[in-house]
């Protein structure tokens, strides 16, 4: 009993020298609102056992996602390159960060990224954590250019920030682990499931003869054959998660997973995008090479580039790609378009 009840005094003394609090706070936890046919086709998210979603952690990572003073100049927030508008991506090929630094990649967007089960993050696989994916921007000197311990200490001395690290995470003491904590909790919760084409499968929408076509053109290994690495009606998440090359360069200046593996065989491989909300997410590729979703289409009809990484399922490589007619590319188009989510985008929970 006496050794009960110093460990307990031992606590209420950490608790009170960690915060400007005098009692400790439990922050209330949250289940993610996961959409019926990902109940149906996908296994439960996946969300880390030292980081669970709670109320105050979602909310704290907000308020971060949109805060221009992450940046070293007070200029940019990760929501200045993943604009909601824009289901959390970039209309420019190339963001622009703090002092007009032009990056060499086109923003990825940003949703069900709960169900990325491999924990590669980026166009290139180079963080492994949604966590670890957010630590990078904040230093890199083409992003936000700042330094850690100067976000550390504008957040300090911020007249809420304390109080809200302590309601999420049981301590006023600011550090970066906790910053990219928050802000993967929110980032967690941008949940994409409510697109035409998803009502559709739940008997909720009809299709036109044209996107009904696209879809078959999609799932016809003679004709689009893109389900293999976009995934189907399956597969609600619209990608599989994983790195191809599907055919952009028969050279590469940018060598995408290969310089993070440093395996020669993984040169000119890049994650595969959801193919969610492209009616918002243009320019497409890693690059932002295509504006329009016809570029994207005639390329894989005509366009590819043989090299010698080209993943095996682009097994029509070697004509240039998959030769669809004018009607099949204006068919798919219309399916693809199907798969975009307005109910997301005007989410007001991920707004500002």
């Amino acid at each position: 009993m006496q050794r009960s009840l110093i460990i307990f005094f031992f606590s209420i003394v950490i608790v009170s020298c960690g915060s400007n609090n005098s009692e400790e706070y439990t922050p209330v936890p949250v289940n993610l609102q996961i959409p019926e046919l990902f109940q149906q086709r996908l296994i439960n998210p996946l969300i880390p056992t030292d980081n669970p979603l709670t109320e105050e952690g979602i909310s704290l990572g907000k308020k971060l996602f949109f805060d221009r003073r992450l940046s070293k100049n007070n200029s940019k927030s990760c929501a200045s390159c993943h604009n909601p508008n824009n289901a959390f991506t970039d209309v420019a090929q190339f963001s622009v960060g703090v002092d007009g630094q032009i990056g060499t990649r086109n923003s990825m967007p940003l949703f069900n990224l709960a169900w990325n089960f491999n924990e590669r993050f980026a166009w290139d696989g180079s963080e492994l954590s949604l966590e670890r994916q957010a630590l990078e921007p904040i230093t890199n000197p083409i992003e936000m250019d700042s330094d850690w311990q100067d976000v550390l200490d504008k957040l300090q001395q911020d007249s809420e920030y304390p109080n809200l690290f302590f309601q999420a995470f049981g301590t006023n003491i600011i550090d970066s682990d906790l910053v990219v904590k928050a802000i993967a909790q929110f980032e967690r919760t941008l949940i994409s499931g409510s697109s035409k084409f998803d009502r559709y499968l739940q008997g909720n929408a009809e299709l036109t003869s044209e996107e009904l076509n696209g879809f078959n053109v999609f799932m016809d290994e003679d004709r689009g054959d893109c389900f293999h690495c976009h995934g189907s009606d399956n597969n609600p998440l619209w990608t599989d998660n994983s790195f191809h090359n599907n055919g952009l360069n028969a050279t590469f200046t940018d060598l995408g997973l290969g310089a993070i593996t440093g395996d020669p065989n993984d040169n000119g491989k890049f994650k595969s995008p959801s193919l969610r909300n492209l009616a918002f997410t243009a320019p497409y590729m890693h690059d932002g090479r295509f504006a329009t979703l016809e570029e994207v289409i005639n390329f894989y009809s005509e366009g590819l580039q043989i090299s010698s990484t080209i993943d095996p399922l682009m097994k029509k490589a070697n004509q240039g790609g998959v030769q669809l007619s004018d009607q099949d590319k204006a068919d798919l188009k219309a399916f693809l378009l199907t798969l975009s989510d307005n109910e997301f985008i005007n989410n007001p929970d991920f707004r500002e």
